[in-house]
């Protein structure tokens, strides 16, 4: 039985409808207020008039009395200074009479009374007036004997009776009203009791609702808080998972880019000794039958010339190849030269001026690959989109790095756009972080390209440890093309 109510009280706690039953029990607190005071305001002006009444009342009974008073003392005396009081009195109870009508009009029993009362009053004044008259006409006799009868005194006892009547129901009026405003505040009293009992009754319940509203508050935010954590923890191993992920994708392209170059090496040395011995075992084979022929058959030795002319051409696309894929420039030359010679070359294919600014730097083999395929990719773009009439190639040292720039006059391009068509400069990208370096794009819609990285420093091995051919082959390719040679002779 004791946890009943306890239940109540917790609904009510968690009821939506507190606040709103703490609005309306104010809302009622100050409507029984208001109606209180405007109930008992009116009461107070109807106790002021039933003062008034009285005070009308009981004014014109004197002044009746004046009159009478006034009218004796002058017919005693026959002095004239008893005229103004007598005059003075008529002028007031004319008045008293007036407003105690406008009162009793609405009060129909009353009004009886007071038709009465005006009436006896009328001919109270009358009898004084006649007898005043009667006075100054000198008929003292008559005077006398109007003054000696009992009509004055029957009169002014109906008026006194009268009056004392009409006072008696005014004070009745006068003590009704009172316990009307008495019971009046009573209820106001008891209303702002209970209303303001009802209001702190909800005001109550409100704030132990805000206090739950507040722990529970706290409980949720320590919960998310408490779940924020964990989600940081998951994040921040998400992330070292993430970190090594990238570690291992940046090992993984600089072992993929390794293994490119590793494969072209491969490549262009066999391409350098099989094709290359094959293609000069045959053009010897040619020489050999065109000199044993001599003038015998010119028909043949035609053909032999213009197969003489093929193998020159197999053997100048199976350098370009082996450059392509080896420059072998590079590592005979060194990183300078071989830029220089890609530029001139991309020139005179290109018909683009190249303008060249090459400071010594000291790279890394792999770094020097990185910096001539850099320029090689980026003469690629050049040639395919950029429409340019110019481009600078700069390679310096900066702060104990190389930096490298490629820049043209083409029409550019938004970078923030997606294009379909930015594996070569995302290959850039990677080629160039797999290295420790940083690679930076700036373009911009008709104001041409500017490509940048920078690379670490490092010790320059010797070209005999970097050169992946022999020398012997290193020398055929860095010699003029065959198809120059003119003084090869038959065994």
């Amino acid at each position: 039985m004791e946890r009943k109510p306890l239940n109540i009280l917790l609904r009510l706690k968690r009821s939506p409808f507190v606040f709103p039953l703490a609005v309306l029990a104010a809302v009622a607190m100050m409507f029984i207020s208001e109606t209180a005071y405007w109930k008992s305001s009116n009461s107070m002006r109807e106790l002021g008039t039933l003062n008034s009444a009285r005070l009308h009342l009981m004014n014109l009974s004197r002044r009746v009395v004046d009159a009478e008073s006034g009218q004796r003392g002058y017919l005693l005396t026959g002095r004239p200074e008893y005229l103004q009081p007598y005059r003075d009195a008529f002028a007031d109870i004319a008045e008293a009479l007036r407003w105690l009508h406008s009162h009793y009009a609405l009060a129909p029993a009353q009004a009886v009374q007071m038709a009465k009362l005006e009436t006896l009053v009328q001919r109270k004044l009358s009898e004084l007036d006649a007898t005043m008259s009667l006075y100054d006409e000198g008929k003292t006799e008559a005077w006398r004997a109007v003054l000696l009868t009992d009509i004055g005194k029957e009169q002014m006892q109906e008026i006194r009776g009268l009056t004392e009547q009409l006072l008696a129901e005014e004070a009745r009026k006068d003590s009704a009203g009172r316990r009307d405003v008495d019971y009046t505040l009573l209820l106001n009293r008891i209303g702002v009791a209970a209303m303001t009992a009802i209001s702190l009754l909800a005001l109550g319940m409100y704030l132990r609702q805000t206090a739950a509203l507040e722990a529970h508050r706290r409980e949720r935010e320590q919960a998310i808080e408490a779940e924020r954590d964990q989600l940081e923890v998951e994040v921040s191993r998400r992330t070292a998972q993430l970190t090594d992920l990238a570690q291992q994708l940046t090992e993984l392209a600089q072992h993929l880019q390794t293994a490119r170059e590793d494969e072209r090496s491969r490549l262009a040395r066999e391409l350098h000794d099989e094709l290359g011995a094959l293609l000069t075992a045959a053009k010897l084979d040619a020489a050999r039958i065109k000199s044993r022929l001599g003038q015998t058959a010119p028909e043949a030795a035609e053909r032999l010339g213009h197969l003489n002319e093929i193998l020159n051409n197999g053997i100048a696309l199976k350098r370009r190849i082996i450059e392509d894929l080896r420059p072998s420039s590079l590592s005979n030359l060194g990183l300078i030269a071989a830029l220089e010679i890609q530029a001139r070359e991309f020139a005179e294919r290109s018909g683009i001026e190249v303008d060249c600014q090459f400071e010594p730097v000291a790279l890394k083999p792999s770094g020097e690959l990185t910096t001539y395929r850099l320029v090689q990719e980026a003469f690629t773009n050049i040639a395919k989109y950029a429409k340019a009439r110019r481009v600078q190639v700069a390679l310096a040292a900066h702060d104990g790095s190389a930096e490298i720039s490629v820049q043209d006059d083409g029409v550019g391009f938004d970078p923030r756009q997606r294009r379909p068509s930015a594996h070569g400069l995302l290959g850039m990208r990677y080629r160039v972080e797999a290295e420790g370096g940083h690679f930076t794009l700036e373009s911009m819609p008709g104001q041409g390209t500017r490509i940048r990285a920078t690379l670490p420093t490092g010790v320059t091995e010797s070209a005999e440890q970097m050169s992946s051919f022999p020398s012997a082959a290193a020398a055929e390719l860095a010699a003029p093309p065959i198809a120059s040679e003119k003084g090869l002779q038959p065994e």
